[in-house]
């Protein structure tokens, strides 16, 4: 498969949220989303807020993957700390804004295959994870990420969300 990047087109449509929007600081969204949470197969995060308030929110994610940044801003010291888990395994990506790489969509892919928690960490930009985290989360997983400003959205994944994402994506552009 091929990078794929963002093409102007699909900006504005993905800045809505992709899932139910849970409006609010921290662990507020955590603990509105609690009972989805409970029951998803598994839990996936896609920020370092996210990651940090879902650990803070005792519900440890099966995947995490962060950019070390909030708000295009390094993230603070308590939450790098705070993702800083031993029982994860830890991967490095590159990943440039914009951008799904390659080898970002295949670590996912792979990486939820199994049963190990895996922290993946990019270098550069992971806004765009989301997508293929979608697309390779088992039905009934609860994929979590920040929407800038305004919450959390928790994305429940169904074939139907399964289908739209993969239509995004289609949309994007394949590059070498």
């Amino acid at each position: 498969m091929k990078s794929l990047k963002l093409p102007d087109d699909l900006r504005e449509e993905l800045k809505r949220p992709l899932g139910e929007l849970y409006r609010g600081d921290g662990l507020e969204c955590i603990e509105g989303m609690a009972p989805i949470l409970r029951i998803a197969t598994k839990v996936l995060a896609v920020g370092d807020i996210t990651a940090y308030y879902l650990l803070e929110g005792a519900f440890e994610p099966d995947l995490i993957i962060v950019d070390h940044k909030t708000k295009r801003k390094p993230a603070p010291d308590h939450v790098r700390d705070g993702i800083s888990q031993p029982s994860y395994r830890t991967l490095e990506v590159d990943n440039p804004p914009a951008t799904l790489s390659n080898e970002l969509i295949e670590m996912i892919r792979v990486g939820l295959l199994g049963d190990e928690r895996l922290k993946i960490v990019v270098n550069g930009e992971e806004d765009l994870a989301t997508l293929p985290v979608i697309i390779h989360a088992p039905l009934g997983s609860a994929v979590v990420y920040g929407q800038p400003g305004e919450g959390s959205v928790l994305v429940f994944v169904t074939i139907e969300k399964k289908d739209y994402i993969k239509e995004l994506m289609d949309r994007m552009i394949a590059e070498e």
